[in-house]
């Protein structure tokens, strides 16, 4: 008897340990106050006004609909949907929390890792939470790396993953021709968006990576006053172009340790531009040039990749 009785107690904890496992971990989507405002972007001329106009867009979506009276003739366009694109580091999360920031909201950041599910079905059920929070919390829902869950549908379906990648991109439609609130998307790669989304999001803002006016800036910005140094900014913004803002923090930041590291007096100009020299090679060796950024390979190759992988693991 006490065999037996360890023999099902082992069994009972065998299955209790399978049940467990198909349990799909509930995910956590909890809005955050924005972390910038307009006025900590440095972005060129051009850009900045974009990102005004769709900021004032919003703010304006009331007296356009209801005191204009737009919500009559267009009835089904009040949904707000915003496209930050360009080349990686140019300042689009920055922008997304600006912007909820000047609308007096708190932002819900959302990427494709944290609604993907490895249990078929599970996926578009929390792409239905992630709108019944933002809408309930009244908080402007922000997609980042968007082109991963708004890409182009699987056409040649041969297997479940296929069939959950097409009900995911099937349903985040469905929600977006209902959904009458502000949604801010950003992406590296626009040309990877199914033209149904596209047709769907009102703006689309360009990116681009900052002109010599906004090199200047950003290196006065990330070069604080008592660190010692013999940069020249007007030098190193004219000599490198191509940098995004995330580039000139990484060099500075990379420059500064090299001479801590050395006991030097000084941060010297040449350590940051040895930083800036290895920046761009290494872009140069990922497949991309100091103007170009390389396409992502077929957006629903990488979508069913990331399926597999997150099954995976789990």
């Amino acid at each position: 008897m006490p065999i037996g009785r360890e023999i099902n107690s082992n069994y009972d904890k065998q299955n209790s340990d399978r049940n467990a496992k198909r349990i799909s971990p509930e995910p956590i989507f909890v809005p955050q106050e924005p972390i910038y405002s307009l006025e900590d972007i440095i972005l060129p001329d051009n850009v900045k006004e974009q990102i005004f106009d769709i900021a004032d867009y919003a703010k304006n979506s009331d007296l356009v609909f209801k005191q204009w009276g737009l919500e009559k003739t267009h009835k089904h366009s009040k949904r707000v949907g915003i496209n930050l694109y360009g080349a990686p580091g140019t300042g689009k999360t920055m922008a997304a929390h600006a912007i909820a920031r000047y609308l007096g909201r708190k932002i819900l950041v959302v990427n494709y890792a944290d609604i993907e599910s490895k249990y078929v079905g599970e996926t578009p059920k929390n792409i239905k939470k992630v709108f019944e929070i933002a809408q309930k919390t009244k908080s402007i829902l922000f997609f980042d790396e968007a082109d991963a869950i708004l890409s182009k549908r699987v056409t040649n379906m041969t297997n479940a993953t296929d069939v959950s990648v097409n009900q995911t991109r099937s349903v985040m439609l469905m929600i977006l021709n209902d959904y009458q609130d502000f949604i801010i998307f950003a992406t590296n790669f626009i040309e990877n968006f199914d033209p149904a989304f596209m047709r769907r999001i009102s703006v689309h803002a360009k990116f681009e990576l900052p002109d010599c006016k906004c090199r200047r800036l950003l290196w006065n910005f990330y070069i604080p006053d008592i660190m010692p140094n013999n940069i020249d900014i007007e030098e190193i913004a004219n000599k490198y172009e191509g940098l995004s803002g995330s580039d000139i923090s990484n060099a500075v930041l990379t420059g500064a340790f090299k001479a801590a590291r050395q006991h030097a007096k000084i941060v010297d100009k040449e350590y940051i531009y040895k930083a800036i020299e290895n920046i761009l090679s290494s872009k140069e060796a990922n497949g991309k040039n100091n103007l170009k950024t390389e396409k992502r390979a077929v957006s629903e190759e990488y979508a069913k990749n990331q399926i597999e992988r997150i099954r995976k693991e789990r």
